[in-house]
């Protein structure tokens, strides 16, 4: 499966995931030339691909939350089909899209601590988690968990690998299949976990999970 995406260009390699490298949390997008740079280089690109496969599993006119939503276009067709909420750690991102879609519903919040009451039936992410070290990644899975309605589902993608690069001052972590199972421990059960085609061949992977 090819999706159709934008694609940050990723420089240099730090290392083997064998090694402890913490997460740098810089906020690229709390500046609007960065900002403004995204948004026309990500035009026209969005993950539709991902969401039809995501029908097979989400019934119609359920809640979801986007983690990391940006200029928005993956937000714009969940809410064909479902009631959607927007999340994104930066204020500009959600300013830009509360100025064209007055009615939406979008929190300021960050992947891992999700500091939200609500629940929703799924949470959707797509090349965001990659950010997180493995234990900020299981963090936000637990809290990913506590956030799920029961029997709720996540869908996700992530680079493939077991490397750690840079790009933009930021580490991205890489994962692999065994990797992610060992993240997620016990607390769902694994619907589909495939590796498609960004750039090249199985340079990425999507999973669907199911709360147990």
């Amino acid at each position: 499966m090819k999706l159709l995406f934008f694609v940050l260009e990723l420089t240099v390699a730090y290392c083997h995931k064998d090694f402890s490298i913490k997460s740098k949390f810089m906020n690229y997008f709390d500046n609007e030339k960065n900002v403004n740079d995204y948004i026309s280089r990500t035009e026209g690109h969005d993950g539709k691909e991902l969401i039809e496969i995501l029908h097979n599993y989400l019934p119609y006119n359920s809640t979801v939350l986007e983690l990391g939503m940006g200029p928005g276009s993956d937000l714009d067709l969940l809410s064909r089909r479902y009631q959607v909420t927007g999340s994104d750690n930066s204020k500009l991102f959600i300013d830009r899209y509360r100025d064209i879609h007055k009615d939406s519903d979008l929190l300021f919040l960050d992947a891992i601590s999700i500091d939200t009451n609500k629940k929703f039936d799924c949470i959707y992410s797509h090349k965001v988690l990659h950010y997180f070290t493995d234990e900020e990644l299981s963090q936000s899975f637990k809290r990913q968990y506590q956030v799920l309605e029961n029997e709720g589902i996540l869908c996700h993608t992530f680079w493939y690998g077991d490397k750690i690069e840079e790009h933009l001052g930021r580490l991205i972590y890489y994962h692999t299949e065994e990797n992610i199972k060992n993240i997620i421990c016990n607390n769902f059960d694994i619907l589909e976990m495939e590796r498609y085609e960004e750039i090249e061949k199985d340079d990425s992977i999507y999973v669907i999970l199911k709360k147990l």
